[in-house]
């Protein structure tokens, strides 16, 4: 039996690493970040390592070619213009808060086009006392039972391009419980068990997805707890993806759909 399992975990690894050559082969075409202008914004509680995610994420998008701008200030987003300026805005960003005239301005401009990704807390758990800002993003993290433990993610959407190709995998990190828009459109998710909270064994709750806010494109991954989490290749090349779509925002038609979870009852 554990020569089988080690076959498959070597097979598994084989398999994943030709994956993602293969992803690196087609990134040698032009890549969606080429020539595209990126606020970078992170900051907020450290045991997220934000900057350790800003060293990992910057200098690749900017060997994709991107033109990226570094902020370590929410006013970031009311000393720029938005919506002239940037064409998509990464952030990064855990447990703060943010002011009236700097959520505006942010969703004014993911409502014009800029893109907007992010992951984890960052995205996820950026700003507790702003609910227009948890609408756009498409969810908010409550819990994690357990803190930081083993847990596997499924890729239920085999056929967009965030997660073509990646099969389901393996994590060591906080498994995010989140209230998520019904709406949104789920690309991966994780369920859990009744280990740590007996009440909630079997839910299934969303780790990546994608949304439309006003005319922008939104990508989030809850995965990304720490930097060292991107070493697991799927949860890096998830986020890469989304990044890319995200920067299309403005240069390409928004996929249409609508996957409501709860349905109302047709009138008779």
């Amino acid at each position: 039996m554990i020569i089988r399992r080690s076959i498959f975990s070597f097979i598994t690894a084989v398999l994943t690493a030709l994956l993602l050559i293969g992803a690196n082969v087609s990134a040698q075409e032009p890549s969606p970040l080429k020539g595209k202008r990126v606020l970078y914004v992170w900051g907020g509680w450290m045991g997220h390592e934000p900057d350790k995610c800003r060293d990992i994420f910057v200098p690749w998008m900017e060997s994709e070619g991107a033109a990226v701008t570094v902020s370590e200030t929410l006013d970031s987003y009311i000393i720029s213009d938005l919506e002239k300026d940037f064409d998509l805005i990464v952030q990064t960003w855990t447990m703060g808060t943010i002011t009236g005239p700097q959520a505006k301005a942010l969703e004014e401009a993911v409502k014009s086009g800029v893109g907007l990704a992010g992951w984890h807390g960052g995205l996820g758990d950026s700003f507790r006392n702003n609910t227009e800002y948890q609408f756009m993003v498409g969810g908010q993290w409550v819990a994690h039972p357990g803190g930081v433990i083993d847990y596997r993610v499924n890729i239920i959407d085999k056929k967009d391009p965030v997660t073509k190709g990646l099969t389901d995998f393996a994590m060591h990190s906080e498994q995010y419980y989140m209230h998520v828009d019904p709406n949104v459109k789920v690309l991966a998710t994780t369920t859990f068990t009744n280990e740590k909270a007996d009440w909630i064994g079997g839910c299934t709750i969303p780790v990546a997805w994608k949304k439309v806010y006003g005319k922008g494109r939104v990508f989030y991954s809850s995965l990304g707890h720490v930097a060292s989490d991107f070493k697991v290749p799927q949860a890096l090349e998830i986020q890469k993806r989304g990044i890319r779509w995200a920067a299309m925002s403005r240069f390409e038609p928004m996929e249409a759909w609508k996957q409501p979870v709860y349905k109302g009852s047709k009138k008779k």
